[in-house]
């Protein structure tokens, strides 16, 4: 059959699947509507449906039940509204593109061959009789994802079924009509990603459930690892495949994974912001999404002030001549490693003897149960008894001592001073008590009133008690660096632990010291293994030091983790060592995936980043050509302006929507934006940049991790800005952003990575 009709076919196939689909919406319109008004009307009626009555207690229960009953109609309607709702709106996508893939299968034995066709959603007929499409999820899918035409099998819960794929063959459909088809005996053909990749960068990031590649449904579809490694280069598309995967799950296990038990670490709140639409895309809700820095401060004191991976980022790479940077970077190296993991715990250990700081306890400014009496009563307990165990039964004590003090405060004068400032509703409510016990007395009422007031001033106080707040957890953690001596301490031990306390004095606590103070006030005061988490996703992974790794697997110890990141952009300071990316460092049950092949850049930029890569994995550019990477050599500094406004108006010309001007530091960053703000429209990007947005961005580096743009200028590639071996993984993660463009400036000295690529690898010009 030529060409032409197989085309003609196809598109009538469409045709029938889009008239189903407008069927289907028809009666699900209908049947919305029918719900809407039972809902409307459930609501407005409510108080005259329910039978109220309260004179006696058996018309209170029934009172209740009716009420119950209502309540529960009116929610089970909202809900069958709800999904209603969400049908309609995956009809609605797949009445744009109801497909985008298809298989012949013969399953053996047998020779009925089976045409399944592919996309976002499953759809059956009208009758709901017949799949028309097979959700990319389900497992007769992994056939079209893993396999070309020939032998074939997939999973299912029965076992394994085998046969033979005859056909594949790829779509690209828009707005119901084929704009391109074509049949394939690959994973995903080039066509399909030259058309997916050539796009300009999106302010979200996009499912790659049309394009998705064999190495990439390996991470999808793992189910087997409780760990779960993805090392994957730039542009690799290991996040995307993530999300897919966390989608894959949400529909694999249906009805007992829910979003709360998903939990996404994210690198910082913009990244967020960008991957926000995935899985919304997909069907699916969003998942629990935040900042591991987020994770920390919301377990942290709030009078705490705890600084940001960023700051301290800022601080490593412009405070190089300050006193104290190089005990500093000690410091940073120390608290980064499981050597400062184990002294925490030999701490704590000796903790179970001595050294436990305490609050006093006060009322109104007086010491009604001192820190010594809390220390006394805490080391006099069985030295056997855990410390978190401890403090439980410090806290029953407490709440008997404070009870006490309740009872025998209740009859002094200042209570009932206050007695006598309650709202009118307090004295009804103690009158109705009184006469509810046929006693018309004065005096107890005046008792009825002073208890409550009595309950309101102490209630605040137990409840801090049953927080713990009664431990000095932050003066405890300061004798770690002042009261006690370690069996074995790093070099520069004094340094560092002079530098720890004044920070810690001041109620401030470094990038490198907050993960080890909070395993260390778990350690003392007990944290509950987080066991309604059942998968965990880290992505940017290489940025997380040894201790932060080995904390999480403390905090999550039942917890699937996946892990998704590319050690050539570890730009955090003393990440490597011990990193979890690293498989022979880790300790868990794991599987590890290489992703070596670039996507997101034209293969010009790939293969001029790859010769100054960090790491020693070969990276595989996609064969999309683009102009080669341009090096601007600058005479003289005050040419710069004129020379970022003249590129960026020719990168606007040729159709780029989406441009970045990638700094080193936020510091280099505020002088480029002072510098171009007057002159056209440009928006910075900081930490605190919470949306996404096209146009000319302005940011740092470390706020670039994870996201594409069409075009990168990096205003400053000159060996004084990026001079140490340390500055490769910064200025690599900056140039790999870049989608279809990537020019450098520099002065009349590049800097050397620039210079490891061959000429032919880049363009020159002198401006």
């Amino acid at each position: 059959m030529s060409y032409a009709n197989n085309r003609s076919d196809e598109q009538q196939r469409v045709n029938h699947v889009i008239r189903e689909i407008e069927m289907k919406e028809e009666k699900l319109y209908s049947k919305s509507s029918g719900i809407k008004e039972s809902v409307i009307d459930l609501r407005k009626n409510f108080w005259e449906d329910v039978t109220v009555n309260l004179d006696e207690p058996d018309d209170v229960i029934e009172t209740q039940a009716s009420i119950k009953q209502h309540a529960e109609l009116l929610s089970e309607r909202e809900r069958s509204h709800g999904k209603i709702s969400e049908e309609l709106k995956t009809l609605g996508k797949l009445k744009d593109s109801p497909y985008f893939g298809r298989i012949d299968f013969t399953e053996d034995p047998g020779n009925i061959t089976e045409q399944i066709y592919i996309g976002i959603a499953s759809l059956m007929d009208y009758e709901e009789e017949d799949f028309l499409v097979y959700d990319w999820r389900a497992p007769i899918s992994s056939l079209y994802y893993d396999y070309p035409p020939g032998h074939a099998a997939y999973g299912t819960i029965d076992g394994t079924i085998s046969g033979e794929i005859s056909l594949k063959r790829q779509f690209i459909i828009r707005q119901g009509f084929i704009q391109g088809m074509f049949d394939t005996g690959v994973t995903i053909g080039d066509q399909l990603l030259q058309q997916a990749l050539g796009n300009n960068a999106s302010t979200t990031m996009k499912s790659i459930v049309a394009t998705i590649q064999q190495e990439q449904n390996k991470i999808i579809r793992n189910e087997r690892s409780k760990l779960l490694i993805v090392q994957g280069a730039a542009g690799s598309g290991k996040t995307s495949a993530a999300l897919q995967r966390i989608a894959y799950l949400m529909y694999r296990y249906r009805g007992e994974l829910h979003p709360d038990n998903v939990v996404l670490f994210s690198p910082n709140p913009l990244f967020s912001s960008y991957v926000s639409n995935v899985l919304p895309e997909l069907g699916e809700a969003n998942v629990r999404q935040l900042t591991f820095q987020d994770y920390l401060r919301n377990q942290i004191e709030k009078n705490i002030i705890i600084e940001s991976p960023f700051e301290q980022m800022e601080y490593v790479l412009t405070q190089t001549d300050a006193d104290g940077y190089a005990v500093r970077m000690k410091n940073i190296n120390y608290k980064s490693s499981a050597d400062f993991k184990h002294q925490i715990d030999q701490f704590a250990d000796y903790l179970e003897s001595d050294g436990i700081q305490f609050k006093n306890i006060t009322l109104q400014k007086e010491t009604i149960i001192s820190n010594d009496q809390i220390r006394d009563y805490f080391y006099s307990l069985d030295s056997t008894i855990a410390i978190p165990n401890k403090m439980e039964l410090v806290v029953k004590w407490l709440l008997k001592e404070i009870r006490k003090r309740e009872e025998m405060e209740k009859d002094k004068d200042w209570i009932l001073e206050r007695a006598e400032l309650l709202d009118k509703e307090d004295y009804l409510q103690a009158h109705q008590e009184n006469q509810e016990r046929d006693v018309d007395d004065p005096a107890l009422e005046e008792e009825i009133l002073r208890a409550e007031v009595a309950k309101r001033v102490f209630t605040p106080i137990k409840r801090r008690v049953k927080r713990l707040e009664f431990v000095n957890v932050l003066a405890t953690y300061y004798q770690l660096f002042t009261g006690w001596t370690p069996e074995i301490v790093p070099a520069n031990w004094n340094e560092i632990c002079e530098q720890t306390t004044e920070n810690l004095a001041n109620k401030f606590l470094t990038w490198e010291d907050a993960t080890p103070y909070l395993y260390f006030k778990n350690r003392i005061l007990g944290a509950d293994s987080n066991r309604s988490v059942r998968y965990l996703f880290i992505d940017e992974a290489q940025d997380f030091s040894e201790f932060q790794f080995a904390y999480l697997s403390n905090v999550f110890p039942y917890t699937r983790m996946s892990l998704l990141g590319d050690i050539n952009q570890a730009i955090f300071a003393n990440t490597i060592e011990g990193n979890p990316l690293i498989p022979e460092k880790v300790e868990e049950r794991h599987e590890r995936i290489t992703l070596t092949k670039s996507y997101r850049s034209t293969r010009q930029i790939v293969e001029f980043t790859s010769c100054f890569a960090p790491g020693e994995e070969k990276i595989e550019p996609f064969n999309r050509d683009g102009a080669l990477p341009q090096l601007i050599r600058l005479d003289s500094e005050k040419a710069i302006c004129p020379a970022l406004m003249e590129n960026v108006r020719k990168l606007q010309d040729s159709g780029n929507e989406t441009i970045a001007i990638i700094c080193k530091t936020m510091e280099e960053s505020n002088g480029v934006y002072d510098l171009l703000k007057d002159q056209i429209p440009v928006k910075q990007i900081t930490e605190e940049t919470y949306a996404f947005e096209k146009g000319i961005l302005i940011l740092p580096v470390y706020l670039a991790k994870g996201i594409e743009f069409d075009a990168v200028i990096i205003p400053d590639a000159s060996y004084r800005a990026y001079s140490r071996e340390e500055d490769r993984t910064l200025f690599y993660t900056a140039c790999t952003r870049a989608m279809h463009n990537l020019i450098m400036i520099s002065g009349v000295d590049p800097c050397e990575f620039i210079l490891r690529a061959p000429h032919i690898k880049y363009e020159e010009k002198i401006m």
